[in-house]
This record gives structure tokens, C-alpha cells and sequence, in this order.
């Protein structure tokens, strides 16, 4: 197995909504706003080369929406999913499944481009992964996340008979060496992949804990739609890793790519942060 990041550019987002509850004179200190109070946040997602197989874990949020949308995001850096796939070796048409942690448009907006009228799967050799209630979440959805759910990314996979749902077993083995862990705090029935690399355990971390100043348990999203499973999930989760020693992987941390985990006297943190490269 073999793992590589890919970038698929920065954004911005409200700092007050990242950070939910958590006042401003703290938040501001672990990523500082501009002056509309939004920060930097990453779309980093992670290829495995596994098996004959190339899969990508989640892809951005795509470039063919309209001004007005991208106006309300800021996308901005160097990096892009094709150059960093590029960079990796390899193109769009390499990539043999696409797995969707969910379905939210920066994590699943690269997954449709546009070609003419039409819109149609940006990896036309692959199979794109869900699981079929969030499948059901995100195409009939509430009016909290119904901006999120952008139908123009989501249809055209079942549209273009790509799609294929993976069964809702927590912990359950997806193919060897990766297993899926399901979280319903953020949206529901998330998929975090939990991937042995190395000798690790490395976990895909998605919205669960979108960055390193995330770990501190009251640190949770304004966006997530069930705040008090998110802050259980959390306990949980970071009670295994801490044990267990896992490797969080963060898609959205404009900073650290990885990092692993300490008991401190004020709880869980992060302990040394690195690349996974450097695994």
C-alpha cells in the first residue's frame, strides 16, 4: 500500500461557524480571521494505492459552480486536484473508486464536471462509494444542510450507474487493510476511513475532526447537525486513538497534515504533528 496527499485547494469559511460555541478571543489564536472573520481551510484528500486499485478519499469542491458561489468561499493557493494528482504520478482517469466520506460540496464537488449541458463523473473509470443512508440524507435533505447538498453533485453519480453503496457496519471491513468507522454528529452516517499503513493506523479524519484545533472536545462545528453525538463521537474516538495510537489524517487543516495524540491535565491533545510522508 502506498498513500499520497492530494490537494485539492484552500477555502474560507466563517471562523464562528468552524468553531461553534467556542468564543472568538480563543478560537482566533489557533487560526487567526481576516477581516470578514473567515479563515484558511484546506481540501486534502488521500489516494491509496492498494491492490492494482487507486482510490481517491473525497475530491473538493470542483470548479464548475458560478461566481456567486465561489464568491462566498474565497478559493485561493497554488494547489488544485489535477496538479496534485499530476504531482502523484497520475490523472483523473487512473483513479479506479472514489470513496465520499459525505456528501457536503467540499468534500464531493470534484466527483461531476461539466462537458457542454452535460453534467457527467469526473473519474469515468471509477466507482463512486456511499452508503445508503446517507445516500437518502443528502438527496432528501433537511433545510439546515439543504445548501450543502448541491444536487448538481450528488444525482448525476447514480445517474451515470457508478454508484454503489457500502453497508452501514461500523468497523467494518471495507477491503484489506482499510476498515470504515461511521459517525452521525456532523451529518449522517459520515464514513471515516481507518486505514493500516506501515504498521499504523492512520484515520481519515473528514468533518469528525476537521483540524488539530478541533481536539478539544467543546470544539465542534456550528455545521454539525447533532452537536451533543458529535461531542460523545469525539470522546469516544479519541479515547481509542490515544490508546491505540492512530495517526489523524486532517482534510481540512490548512497547517498540519497529521498528527498523533497525548493525555494532558486538561485532556486529549495533540502531540507531534508531521506529514504523512515523513510515517
Amino acid at each position: 500500500m502506498k498513500l499520497h496527499v492530494i490537494h485539492a485547494g484552500n477555502f474560507k469559511l466563517d471562523g464562528g461557524a468552524m468553531f461553534g460555541v467556542v468564543p472568538k478571543s480563543m478560537w482566533q489564536k489557533l487560526n487567526p480571521p481576516d477581516e470578514n472573520n473567515m479563515c484558511t481551510w484546506a481540501m486534502r484528500c488521500l489516494l491509496i494505492e492498494h491492490e492494482g486499485r487507486l482510490i481517491l478519499i473525497d475530491n473538493g469542491m470542483g470548479d464548475k459552480q458560478d461566481a456567486k458561489f465561489f464568491g462566498h468561499y474565497y478559493l485561493h493557493g497554488e494547489h488544485s486536484l489535477d496538479r496534485s494528482l499530476q504531482q502523484s504520478g497520475f490523472s483523473r482517469d487512473d483513479i479506479t473508486d472514489v470513496f465520499l466520506t459525505h456528501l457536503h460540496f467540499d468534500h464531493c464537488g470534484g466527483s461531476i464536471i461539466r462537458e457542454g449541458d452535460e453534467l457527467v463523473p469526473a473519474f469515468k473509470n471509477a466507482t463512486y462509494w456511499s452508503n445508503e443512508s446517507h445516500w437518502k440524507w443528502a438527496t432528501e435533505p433537511n433545510d439546515r444542510e439543504k445548501a450543502s447538498f448541491l444536487k448538481e453533485n450528488i444525482l448525476p453519480i447514480q445517474e451515470s450507474g457508478k454508484l454503489r453503496f457500502i453497508e452501514n457496519i461500523d468497523g467494518a471491513e471495507w477491503m484489506a487493510g482499510i476498515k470504515i468507522r461511521f459517525v452521525s454528529g456532523h451529518t449522517e452516517s459520515m464514513m471515516l476511513p481507518q486505514i493500516t499503513y506501515k504498521e499504523r493506523t492512520v484515520v481519515f479524519m473528514a468533518d469528525l475532526l476537521p483540524s488539530v484545533a478541533h481536539i478539544p472536545i467543546p470544539y465542534v462545528m456550528a455545521y454539525d447537525t447533532r452537536p451533543l453525538l458529535t461531542l460523545n463521537e469525539k470522546k469516544s474516538f479519541l479515547r481509542e486513538a490515544l490508546e491505540k495510537k492512530f495517526i489523524l489524517f486532517f482534510e481540512h487543516d490548512a497547517m498540519y497534515e497529521c498528527a498523533t495524540l497525548k493525555m494532558t491535565e486538561k485532556g486529549i491533545r495533540s502531540d507531534e504533528t508531521f506529514l504523512l510522508a515523513e510515517i
